[in-house]
Formats: structure tokens, C-alpha cells, sequence
């Protein structure tokens, strides 16, 4: 008599390391986006790239920088004393820096890694910043900032832009200014959408964009492929990233993983010429099927 429970009838403590990795990220494709719990995402994300590690050490230390930003808050109807305590914990009570020296490795996109390390990319940082001011009550958000993550804390009317790559100082005008000509030349000029708050969503996949666009970069298909299905699991109904998808899948000899993103990408496009593109491959992956 067969005594083992089936893998998927499991109770999650039960089951394989990845395929909980991977639920978790099924789950948070279905939520919507204000249920949607960024700190366990990440950890998930970054739990792939690393299975054999506890992911209870990495929540315990989250619960760890939250708690010591709740116990030095001394202030906290005073939107500067946020900001300062944020700062003064992650960065120099815990040593949290932006990665300046080897900032295109690839551990500063893993949360894990940066907890580890304590160096990592804006995104991630800005991850830490998000979690433990979201856990004091305090309204807290990505900005929409291109080229360098950014996040925003709102106290009423009150707003103060910080950067967590660099301490969590914050960013005035000019400084924005600075920065967005640093990345995108002078004559760069501050525009108002770079001062909206992103999604939860749109914060994890533009960390994974990092990753994705560096294994493009090195030419790592098979690690875009697997870093896409990522995407698509947090934003499964994307016809730009089921486009996107189809198209690596198709690259790497996938033709019936292919045609299945793309038929996702025809389902779900409101651009007709994204639309007509992905019909069109879909024509050609046909041929090879044949």
C-alpha cells in the first residue's frame, strides 16, 4: 500500500522548496495588486536561484529590520522623523549601501543575496525600504523614476523622495535634476510621471528586468526564457511579456512553449500591431511544427 501523499496534495511544508517558490509567485498573479505581499514575492524570486537556503532565516530578518525601525522611531507623526529613522536603520544600523563598486553583479538583484551581503541595486534596497515602512502603517511607494529607483513616503499632503542606493538620503529638485541628467544627459528635464508611485507589481518586475536584460545582455537565452516565466507568473495576462516570451521560447527551439505565449499575447493585446506581430509568428512557428 502506497502510504505518500501525492506532491500536489501536500501541505506546503511538505512540498519541494521550488514548487512552493513557484506557488507563491502563481498566487500573487491571481492578487491583486494591494494584496499582493512584496516581501514574500521577493524572497520567493530569489529562493529559485538558491533552493537548498532557509527561506525562515531571510523572513526572520525582515521582521528583524522592522522591529528596529518601530523601536527607534521615537517620532512618527513627523514625516522627516520617518524618513531619518528608515535611513539610520537600514543603512547604518544594519549596514545596507548601493553596490557601487561591482553593481552589474548579478547577487545585487537577488534578495537574498543582499541580505547576505548587504549591497545590492536600488530595487532591491528600495524593496527593504518599502517593507519596513509599510510594516509601521506608513504609506510607502516606488517612484516611477527613470534609470534609478527611487521611493517616496507620504505623510497627509506631505511628500519625501529618498534614495535607498545611497543611504536613504533624500532627493530635492535639484538633486533630482542631477541625477536624471547623470543618466540621461543635459538636456534631460524632470517630467511629472517621474514623480508617480508604481505598483507592487511594477516594482518586482523591474527587478527582474535587471536580470533579464543582463542575461540578454551576456546572451543567456535559456536564463532570459526562465527569468520571463518569472514575469509572466506575477503579470501572467502581459501581451508585451507573453510576446516577449514566445519570442526567446521560439530563439531557443520551443515551438509549442512559443506558440502558447504568443497565443496569450493575441488574447490580451489592445495594440493592434503587437497584435498582428505576434499572429505573424505564430504563422511561422506553424511552419516549423509542420
Amino acid at each position: 500500500m502506497n502510504n505518500k501523499t501525492p506532491p500536489e496534495e501536500r501541505p506546503d511544508s511538505e512540498q519541494p522548496a521550488a514548487s512552493q517558490h513557484t506557488r507563491t509567485l502563481t498566487v500573487a498573479g491571481l492578487a491583486s495588486d494591494e494584496d499582493l505581499d512584496v516581501a514574500a514575492v521577493a524572497l520567493a524570486l530569489a529562493a529559485l536561484d538558491y533552493p537548498d537556503r532557509d527561506v525562515a532565516i531571510y523572513r526572520g530578518h525582515l521582521a528583524e529590520l522592522c522591529a528596529a525601525v518601530a523601536s527607534q522611531c521615537q517620532d512618527a507623526d513627523h514625516i522627516d522623523a520617518r524618513a531619518d529613522v528608515l535611513g539610520q536603520v537600514i543603512s547604518r544600523q544594519f549596514g545596507y549601501a548601493g553596490d557601487q563598486a561591482s553593481y552589474n553583479d548579478m547577487q545585487n538583484a537577488n534578495l537574498m543575496q543582499v541580505i547576505d551581503r548587504r549591497k545590492g541595486l536600488p530595487v532591491v534596497l528600495g524593496l527593504l525600504y518599502i517593507i519596513a515602512a509599510r510594516a509601521q502603517g506608513w504609506a510607502c511607494a516606488g517612484l516611477n523614476f527613470p534609470g534609478h529607483f527611487l521611493i517616496r513616503l507620504e505623510l497627509g499632503s506631505t511628500r519625501r523622495i529618498l534614495d535607498p542606493f545611497n543611504g536613504g538620503v533624500k532627493m530635492e529638485i535639484p538633486q533630482l535634476r542631477s541625477l536624471l541628467k547623470g543618466m540621461a544627459g543635459e538636456d534631460a528635464e524632470l517630467q511629472p510621471e517621474y514623480y508617480q508611485p508604481v505598483s507592487n507589481r511594477d516594482v518586482l518586475l523591474r527587478l527582474l528586468n535587471n536580470i533579464k536584460g543582463r542575461a540578454f545582455q551576456s546572451n543567456d537565452f535559456v536564463r532570459a526564457c526562465d527569468i520571463l516565466e518569472r514575469m509572466r507568473m506575477i503579470l501572467p495576462a502581459s501581451p508585451h511579456l507573453g510576446y516577449e516570451h514566445g519570442m526567446v521560447h521560439a530563439r531557443l527551439g520551443n515551438v509549442p512553449d512559443a506558440m502558447a505565449a504568443m497565443r496569450v499575447c493575441i488574447e490580451h493585446a489592445d495594440d493592434p500591431k503587437l497584435r498582428q506581430l505576434a499572429e505573424q509568428a505564430v504563422q511561422q512557428l506553424r511552419l516549423k511544427m509542420n
